[in-house]
């Protein structure tokens, strides 16, 4: 009795063991969202288009400067520069201020064009997020399919044995040739050759989803199926895939505005206060202020206004060709993927049932064996039958999931 309850603790740390060092999608993805350079920079130009909007109202409030120009130009023995010119020394020493007067509308032009880059920031960003996420999860369906692979492989290789002390028992009975045992155990070998294969292949595949995700770590363990539903499908005006060309398109109005708003007349207003001086006469007396306004018209330019308004309208010609090519890909690659997961689907089902069959064979087979009423040539074929449509099923049930995560990866939607 205390050897079974020993026992049964042993297996139940193992189990426990054994499902806490199992690892899921969710637990890759986020791993490689954390880790990405990729997203962090994008989280950088956001603050730094914080900082550029900031400094935008910044540089049209008032500007104050202090200023300062000195020369001396002396006369020594008759010679040196006109005096009439350079009234031998002058000093100043002023605190100058500024400010450019512009449209609200032009204010609003340029402040909208700063908000416009965080459009052009998160929506790639967005677009990146869903990238890796797809990447990430093509990793974790191969190493999960070789990962099934091992598992099934083994557990046939186990069957494979207890019926190996069956067969042997047989032959040594002398139902069965020496032949036939070693046509079996030949198979035997196969299976365990291709299993020590399949877990070199898992280990590398494991490997490399850690290096994917930003991970040092070498060890390896079991993966859960990915849980991977076909998620619903936005509209395309509302996809993150097709903002874009919104962006694009607000991006090409305000250039088109700003156009205008550089040909309207500018004004600016100065003014400073300070000490300003030839020393030629009374020079504790030149302090005061100056106050002015600058003034400008645009009149003639070549038509250069004119040329940039018609690089702004092939512009948008451009951006039309890639929308509307966009769109005609866009429902061609959805239509032909939802096609190819409703065909992995049938085959599913013809797959299952040829499990079903052979698997019925193998059994009754197995029975025939024990009693030595079957050859083992039918038997081996039976069994190689087994193991080819079993793994079949492995690589349609992978193939599902590959789908499903090439669908997903459009399902995202603007926020």
């Amino acid at each position: 009795m205390g050897k079974s309850i020993l026992t049964f603790l042993f297996l139940s740390l193992v189990i426990q063991f054994g499902h806490a060092q199992e690892k899921n999608l969710d637990y890759f993805v986020n791993l490689a969202l954390q880790n990405s350079p990729q997203l962090k920079d994008y989280q950088n130009r956001l603050q730094s288009i914080r900082i550029d909007s900031m400094r935008l109202r910044a540089g049209l409030g008032t500007q104050v400067n202090a200023v300062s120009n000195n020369s001396y130009a002396p006369i020594i023995n008759g010679t040196g520069q006109d005096e009439a010119i350079t009234n031998i020394a002058n000093i100043n020493a002023s605190v100058a201020v500024s400010r450019g007067i512009i449209s609200k509308k032009n204010l609003q032009n340029q402040l909208e064009a700063v908000e416009l880059q965080k459009l052009t920031v998160l929506n790639p960003a967005k677009i990146t997020e869903q990238e890796l996420k797809k990447n990430v999860t093509d990793q974790y369906i191969g190493a999960y399919g070789l990962w099934q692979q091992v598992k099934f492989v083994g557990e046939e290789l186990d069957l494979l044995r207890k019926e190996e002390v069956i067969f042997r028992n047989l032959t040594s009975a002398g139902i069965y040739k020496q032949t036939d045992w070693l046509n079996f155990m030949v198979l035997m070998q196969q299976q365990d050759l291709q299993l020590a294969q399949i877990k070199n292949q898992f280990r590398n595949a494991y490997r490399s989803l850690n290096y994917f995700c930003g991970v040092v770590d070498t060890s390896t363990h079991a993966l859960a199926a990915p849980s991977l539903r076909v998620e619903k499908l936005p509209e395309l005006q509302n996809s993150i895939f097709y903002q874009q060309f919104v962006t694009d398109s607000l991006n090409l109005v305000i250039g088109a505005k700003q156009i205008d708003f550089s040909y309207q007349p500018k004004l600016n207003v100065f003014g400073e206060a300070g000490f300003n001086s030839s020393f030629a006469y009374q020079p504790w007396r030149n302090f005061g202020p100056n106050i002015g306004l600058n003034f400008s018209v645009p009149i003639y330019d070549g038509h250069q206004r004119k040329m940039q308004h018609d690089q702004i309208v092939l512009s948008e010609q451009t951006r039309q060709y890639y929308r509307d090519f966009f769109t005609r890909q866009y429902g061609q690659q959805i239509s032909q993927l939802a096609l190819q997961l409703a065909d992995n689907q049938n085959l599913t089902g013809k797959i299952n049932k040829q499990v079903t069959y052979t698997q019925a064979l193998v059994d009754a087979n197995l029975k025939l064996l024990e009693t030595g009423q079957v050859s083992v040539t039918d038997y081996v074929l039976a069994l190689s039958n087994l193991l080819t449509t079993k793994n079949l099923l492995i690589q349609n049930e992978i193939e599902k999931y590959q789908l499903i995560n090439q669908l997903n990866y459009w399902c995202r939607e603007k926020k």
